[in-house]
């Protein structure tokens, strides 16, 4: 799941207008050519799940590693729940050090080719992009890494980390495979996550700003249930699962969830606030100044870029209730899907959620949605000076912004267990290019030379 920084863009609109040209760093034409390769053979495996073509994209990988230099026996390809997971050790010179992890998954979300003008499955280079499902997110950058990977095991670099590369294979549906990976290789030093972060351009090619994703909100699904005897049509009583659902639902809306705030969280808000335009801006240099400020936060609140930035959120999305047209409802349910702030157990949501429906009648479950409780990472000062390290050779002086992901991606399993994650996609792109889960996904081919030298330049600062 590609997950843009989801502060809007239109804050960063005045450091946009600083002038800083494109200045991506060239790489030498055949590794570009090598990452371009991957990528284009990459998207023509199926790996939707269900499926099969997770494994046969994972045996391509390993095969590009095992020729690189990589031992065959150090790329182990696993089976798991219907799916796969890659796994390529790369030996650190001391083995007193714990390893560095590279996370990304293989899989990728369903495309019918009916509904796109190319086919999905079919990589076409076309206008300065790449087309076809999985080209953004996120083959991509596992393409970029194993590139890197490969060219610098060819070179002979050793690190002085193990690094460890670990593919999952359903991170778009039940995610079991990061589940199991995280288990794995707990205790590794920390996970820098290729499905996460990277940098927005404006619409003229300038470059806005990076996203370094430090948090992600977890996910969860409940469902609400409300049952009674039901009866005939023509003798309607005063109970009614539907309409007493409808009230429930009513009650849930209408609360706001307490306020919440992290470092990473009041870092981004401190980075955009200064530039921040029109009401939205004032608010959010009024919340930095006071995060008490109820007026502002009501601002913010009322904008969708923001409010998940702010407070753990619960949504009905889903809706179903009675058996027949002429019988009074028997059953009514309801799914409530939450994004949780980071640090906040799924359980506390739910007990939270009892409380303001406030219905003895009505019954709360958590649904089996794949996710897990995760809390935030720290800005490690290593990782942060890595990142701008290498953001800054590609675009010097461009704004380092720490955020919180609205959505999960695997770093959550590492997280639980105590493993610091982080998103340091290679990627940069406008939004209007962001297609992806969508028709017609893209990702420009302009950000290659700079997304590999970024990977390089990150592994080895943070390998040492």
């Amino acid at each position: 799941m590609r997950l843009t920084a989801l502060l809007a863009t239109a804050a960063f609109a005045a450091l946009a207008g600083a002038s800083m040209a494109a200045a991506e760093p060239k790489v030498d034409p055949a590794l570009h050519d090598q990452a371009l390769e991957t990528l284009k053979r990459g998207v023509a495996f199926r790996t939707v799940i269900p499926g099969d073509q997770v494994p046969a994209y994972a045996v391509y990988l390993k095969d590009i590693l095992v020729k690189s230099g990589f031992r065959p026996q150090d790329v182990t390809i696993e089976p798991v729940a219907g799916s796969a997971t890659l796994t390529a050790r790369y030996p650190g010179t001391d083995p007193k050090k714990k390893p560095i992890v590279i996370i990304d998954h293989m899989d990728v979300v369903e495309a019918k080719a009916a509904d796109w003008t190319r086919d999905p499955f079919t990589p076409v280079v076309e206008n300065g992009y790449v087309f076809g499902r999985g080209s953004d997110d996120d083959k991509f950058d596992v393409s970029m890494i194993v590139t890197v990977l490969s060219k610098l095991k060819r070179e002979g670099w050793k690190p002085g980390r193990e690094v460890i590369l670990a593919l999952s294979g359903d991170e778009e549906t039940m995610m079991q495979t990061a589940r199991k990976l995280a288990q794995q290789l707990n205790g590794a030093e920390l996970i820098l996550n290729g499905d996460a972060g990277g940098g927005e351009l404006a619409e003229d090619g300038h470059p806005v700003y990076y996203g370094l994703q430090a948090a992600e909100k977890t996910y969860a699904d409940f469902h609400i249930t409300v049952t009674n005897p039901g009866g005939h049509s023509s003798r309607p009583g005063k109970t009614n699962a539907i309409y007493q659902l409808s009230r429930d639902l009513g009650r849930l809306a209408a609360y706001p969830f307490p306020v919440m705030h992290s470092e990473i969280t009041d870092a981004a808000f401190k980075a955009v606030a200064p530039t921040a335009p029109g009401a939205t801006g004032e608010a959010l240099r009024r919340y930095v100044a006071n995060p008490g400020d109820q007026a502002a936060i009501d601002v913010l609140s009322a904008d969708p870029d923001y409010i998940g930035q702010l407070r753990t959120t619960c949504v009905a999305t889903m809706l179903s209730g009675g058996h027949a047209a002429n019988a009074l409802p028997q059953k009514a349910e309801a799914t409530v899907n939450c994004r949780i702030f980071p640090g906040t157990p799924s359980e506390e949501v739910r007990k939270t959620m009892e409380k303001v429906i406030a219905d003895p009648g009505a019954t709360i479950t958590r649904l089996d949605d794949g996710s897990m409780d995760a809390p935030a990472s720290p800005l490690r000062p290593d990782v942060l000076a890595a990142v701008t390290k290498a953001v800054h050779a590609r675009y010097p002086g461009l704004p380092i912004v720490p955020s919180m992901s609205a959505g999960a991606t695997d770093s959550m399993f590492y997280r639980a267990l105590g493993m610091p994650a982080y998103g340091v996609s290679g990627v940069f792109m406008k939004s209007s290019d962001d297609f992806a889960h969508g028709l017609n996904e893209r990702v420009p081919v302009a950000s290659i030379d700079g997304a590999l030298f970024q990977w390089e330049s990150l592994l080895k600062d943070l390998a040492k």
